[in-house]
This record gives C-alpha cells, structure tokens and sequence, in this order.
C-alpha cells in the first residue's frame, strides 16, 4: 500500500448501506486468515464473533480454503481434469451442462466481452496457450500461423450459452480461458460466504482484487490505497471500500502479458494500469483486463458509455479519473 499523505484524494461510495454498518464492538480486535489458490494468496481480515477460539478460526480458515480448492477445479486451465477443461477436450456441438458457479461466471463474462466489443474474452485459451500463458511450456514467441490458427478457433461469439439452463455448447476447437475474471468471482464468493454465516464485516482479497464488505471495527471503512505505478508523481487514490470491489490490471509489475484476443498479440499502447470499482468483484476484474486491452481513448469511451468507476494511467504518467469515479472523491 502507498503512505497516506496529504495529497491523498479519498473516494467514498455515493450509497451507503446502513443496514451493513450495524452491529461490531469498536474494541474487537481484527482477525486476518489467509491461504493459497489459483496461483496466488488469499485473506479475509475479519471480526469473528465474540468467544470465537482458535479451533473455530482454523475451522473457518479451512471452510474458506474448501471454497476456493472448489472453483479451482472448476475453472482452472492448468488441472486436466477442471470443468473447464472438460468443456475445452468436449466434441464439436456439445452441449456441456455447468455448474452454478461456472454459469454465474460465463454468463457474466460473455455480458463483458459484448459490452466491450471482444476486449474482453472468455474463449482465448488456445491464444493464451500459444503465448506460454497456460500450462503448456513455450521455446519463444509464437509464429504468426500459430497464431492465426488459435484466433481461429477462438472468440466468445462462438459459444452458445443458455443461461436458464446453465448449457453451454462447445462449437468445435474453442478453449475457454477465465483466468481474467475468476479470481474477482471467487473474492465476491469468499465475501458472501462469510456473510452467509454472519459476518458481515470483511475486507477479502484474493492476488490484489479486494471486496470490502460493511466496516471495520473503530468505525472506519475498509481502507485501500491504489497502487501507482514505480516513479510516477501521481497524487495518491484511498477508497473507502464499502460494499465495494476493486481490481487493477497493468503491465509495470509482470511486463505486457495481456492480450488483445482481437489480434492474438500482447496489447502494448499508452496504458499502463487500469483500475475499476464496481459493486461486484467479478465485473472490476473482467473490465479492468478489457479497458487495459484498448487503447486509451477507446477505454475511456466505454467507461463512459457503461458508467464504469474508473482509473487510467498512461505511460507518460497522465491520469484519467472517468466521472463516475470523480462523483465520489
């Protein structure tokens, strides 16, 4: 997290939630529990219930990790054995039924990949694989047939999804890549998870996408502070993080390992970190790796265009706040 500083700017949801405020003991202390998945860490920081003891936290650490083990072998494009794998291996024309949780993701990102005219999209796993970015090791950068014949067989307008009956039908060669938008998905389920058993008070994150549900315990919001970029002198960004997601794709930790499934190539242009607030960290997730896909301009028409919460930082060090994040500051 960046220091706070006086020239931090904070942002505050416009819609506060009463009914997620009540409720704490103001002297509770914090619990954090944390643990691994899809490749990563996560943790919960938390105000467990009074006379909760070392057992029922283990206990809780262990449920949450059941969680997430589960939607890993469900979306995950490393284990042959995943749901989506099962649905990438599935012959021409099959119609492949999905679990809940796999539907929820699916319908949610085809609903992206249409908003953001393909920037966004669920079916580039033979794209991501010719790049080395899946579980099959690569010599160099791919030749451009190799990836003219993966973009072939790729793109989310070749799926047919019904949603009512949570079908999706395999068109013939297309792989499914969620690795985009499923650890936004998986944060939201830690979240409602936990308030399904009556905690209401979290702030969850999962390899940097957060949800921050009611307060913490003095009062304050869940409190997070937006990564600038190395040697950029931007002023900095603090979001009271209630009821709110936040994800942030850039490439000036891991270098340009985004593709724009549109060409199969990496997507280097001015971007360099695009953030996103949104309610649900599911949708922060997808459209922050579709606005980091398109160039600046066109990432800020669609931010317009879908009222999204966002923050863009251009190499040069420029910054563009999109209104509806100006609202809350």
């Amino acid at each position: 997290m960046n220091a706070f500083t006086p020239l931090t700017r904070i942002a505050v949801p416009l819609e506060i939630d009463a009914a997620a405020l009540r409720g704490g003991d103001p002297a509770a202390p914090i619990c954090a529990i944390s643990g691994q998945t899809m490749g990563t860490t996560w943790q919960v920081q938390t105000v467990l219930p009074d006379g909760t003891d070392r057992a029922e936290e283990q206990a809780l650490q262990a449920e949450i990790q059941r969680l997430l083990d589960d939607l890993c072998s469900q979306m995950s494009h490393w284990d042959d054995q995943s749901e989506l794998c099962r649905f990438n291996q599935a012959a021409a024309g099959s119609i492949v039924e999905l679990s809940a949780a796999f539907a929820d993701v699916i319908g949610c990102a085809l609903e992206i990949a249409r908003k953001s005219e393909g920037a966004f999209d669920p079916a580039m796993g033979r794209v991501t694989d010719v790049w080395g970015l899946g579980p099959l090791p690569i010599s160099g950068p791919p030749q451009n047939t190799a990836i003219a014949q993966a973009l072939r067989l790729s793109g989310w307008s070749r799926l047919g999804f019904d949603r009512e009956l949570a079908q999706l039908r395999q068109p013939g060669g297309a792989w499914l890549d969620l690795s985009g938008i499923a650890k936004g998905y998986a944060a939201d389920a830690v979240a409602d998870f936990l308030a399904e058993r009556g905690i209401r008070h979290a702030l969850v994150e999962i390899g940097g996408e957060l949800v921050g549900r009611g307060r913490r315990p003095d009062g304050d919001p869940w409190w997070v502070d937006v990564e600038n970029p190395p040697g950029m002198n931007l002023a900095g960004l603090r979001i009271a993080l209630h009821q709110l997601a936040i994800a942030t794709s850039g490439d000036y930790l891991r270098g340009a390992h985004t593709l724009d499934p549109r060409t199969g190539r990496p997507a280097i242009h001015d971007t360099t970190a695009v953030t996103v607030l949104h309610p649900r960290c599911m949708e922060a997730d997808a459209w922050a790796t579709a606005l980091s896909v398109v160039e600046v301009g066109d990432a800020q028409v669609l931010a317009l265009r879908h009222d999204l919460a966002v923050r863009i930082v251009s190499r040069t060090g420029d910054e563009w706040l999109s209104p509806a994040l100006e609202a809350m500051l």
